[in-house]
């Protein structure tokens, strides 16, 4: 039994608490302007009426949720696949360890996922710097997601960690309620996935002591996710330039809001996410290592599987010859192929003004790291 906190800052709504967030909501201008963007087929009314009408956060997820996120795969990829189902058991708790390409899609696609295989939805981990406003904190809020505190002084830092660290094992353990949460503080903008040990780090303060048990309890599964087409590559190639040009760059919260727009609405090709194994047997394998070499070894185990299960897409090998300027994957593609990833290139330069080598570069790499972190290069 972890320690008794309040997580009333950070936990997702309850079912009794719903229809007061759905009253400061339908008062939220910028809210209904975002309504009119996502759904343009219902008047504000037609929608409010429906928002209205619901009675827990289980509806608001199939009526609200999963259909607009079912609309905007129809419109924007060319179907999702996936791989490992047969590793997970629907009455077992995961903490689902991915890769994180997509500021709202990703853990979208992952739930859509889960009811259509039987399983219930996850909770979501999301960062506060992405709670520009009230409304997408009650928003989020909503849909299970769960608040990761940022940026905070030493001493904070550390009570809002030993909260988290306990919320997230109370929820999997006790509540047999699972959860997503992203390998990394943030994105990965350049496509070569790691996992931090420091966020391991924290998961592991609400353990009972013993390394491997601590871990096994959680449930660990690696899942990869595998865009085709990154619909905000363009946006992360000239954060790269920004950055380079100057140091002290830092992304805006309408910065953010860009990237959530285009995630959503951009094109994405194929999509594909592979669920590993659980992490449990092998924890044992780190045994006798130090408590810092311990973490660094299930970061490890866990990019194993992330690397080994990344799905390749013709654009990956491509961008890997060209940025390597070798002909070491000519098989994995046709001239075809190739002819479609340099326009799909092209087109997203287009969209941006700066360095064109530095961009087209960055962009190359980002497509590259996940064949070099394959094949372990």
């Amino acid at each position: 039994m972890v320690k008794e906190l309040n997580f009333d800052s950070i936990r997702p709504y309850k079912d009794h608490e719903i229809h007061e967030v759905f009253e400061r909501l339908k008062n939220e201008e910028t809210f209904l302007e975002l309504i009119k963007f996502l759904f343009p087929a219902f008047s504000t009314e037609q929608f409010l009426s429906k928002l209205l009408s619901i009675s827990s956060i289980r509806e608001f997820q199939t009526e609200i949720i999963y259909p607009f996120v079912k609309e905007v795969l129809t419109n924007t990829t060319k179907g999702i696949s996936t791989s490992g189902f047969e590793n997970l058991d629907p009455n077992k708790h995961y903490l689902f360890f991915s890769n994180h390409r997509d500021i709202v899609l990703d853990s979208a696609i992952l739930n859509i996922l889960m009811v259509e295989n039987g399983f219930d939805t996850t909770e979501i981990a999301i960062g506060d710097n992405l709670l520009i406003y009230p409304w997408i904190t009650d928003l989020v809020k909503l849909n299970k997601t769960f608040i990761v505190n940022r940026n905070l002084p030493v001493r904070q830092m550390m009570e809002s960690s030993t909260r988290l660290s306990a919320y997230i094992r109370q929820t999997l353990c006790e509540c047999n309620q699972s959860i997503w949460i992203a390998q990394r503080e943030g994105r990965s903008k350049d496509g070569d996935d790691r996992t931090q040990a420091s966020l391991l780090k924290m998961l592991n303060i609400s353990g009972d002591g013993d390394f491997a048990k601590s871990f096994s309890d959680i449930n660990i599964v690696p899942v990869s996710i595998s865009y085709e087409y990154d619909p905000c590559d363009y946006l992360k190639a000239l954060e790269f330039l920004q950055k380079r040009d100057n140091p002290e760059y830092k992304k805006s919260s309408n910065d953010d809001l860009r990237h959530m727009g285009a995630g959503i609405k951009g094109r994405k090709g194929r999509v594909h996410f592979s669920f590993g194994r659980p992490i449990t047997e092998e924890l044992n394998t780190l045994e006798g290592l130090s408590k810092n070499d311990k973490l660094q070894g299930l970061a490890e185990l866990i990019d194993q599987q992330i690397h080994s299960n990344y799905k390749l897409w013709p654009g990956n090998f491509i961008a890997h010859d060209l940025f390597h300027k070798s002909e070491q994957y000519t098989s994995k593609y046709t001239s075809e192929d190739k002819n479609t990833f340099l326009a799909y290139l092209e087109e997203h330069l287009s969209r941006v003004n700066g360095d064109r080598d530095f961009l087209f570069t960055s962009l190359l790499e980002m497509y590259a790291n996940p064949v070099k972190n394959f094949y372990q290069e």
